[in-house]
């Protein structure tokens, strides 16, 4: 650790153990009214005083568990619901929804009728009949999309 950058010039040249026992004005940055709160508040003479104050500890101990704490499991509930929804607004085995935007609408194959869905079935049915001479849903295009 470079002790120069955190406690003021007039302190360089002192050791750790030596800077435990001076004025906390030796550290960079706080100044005598500063210290004389701390000294009023707490009663804090010196750097050892203020690594040792109880409220610092408390304080430390209580981030350092926060950081390790689970999520609550209503943020861990509502995580997952917003995923899901996301999800099925764009499913990942579809990357096209994604693309298409909102005038895309998402139905199972079997619940359309493929030769009057909004994806252009009549037009693709027409160049089928052209290009390989028949129909892909079979003679009279009577079957349902999704049927065998």
């Amino acid at each position: 650790m470079n002790i120069q950058i955190i406690v003021n010039d007039t302190h360089h040249d002192k050791c750790f153990r030596e800077l435990v026992s001076e004025p906390v004005t030796a550290l960079r940055g706080v100044t005598p009214q500063q210290a004389q709160a701390l000294r009023d508040a707490f009663g804090i003479t010196s750097i050892g005083d203020l690594a040792e104050l109880k409220v610092v500890k408390w304080a430390r101990a209580i981030r350092t568990m926060a950081s390790a704490e689970a999520e609550p499991a209503e943020s861990v509930a509502k995580e997952t619901l917003l995923d899901e929804a996301v999800e099925m607004t764009f499913p990942a085995s579809d990357p096209l929804s994604v693309d298409s935007g909102i005038t895309r609408i998402e139905v199972a194959p079997e619940k359309v009728d493929a030769s009057t869905d909004h994806q252009h079935a009549t037009a693709i049915e027409a160049h089928n009949e052209e290009t390989i001479g028949a129909r892909a849903l079979g003679p009279g295009g009577e079957r349902k999309a999704g049927e065998a």
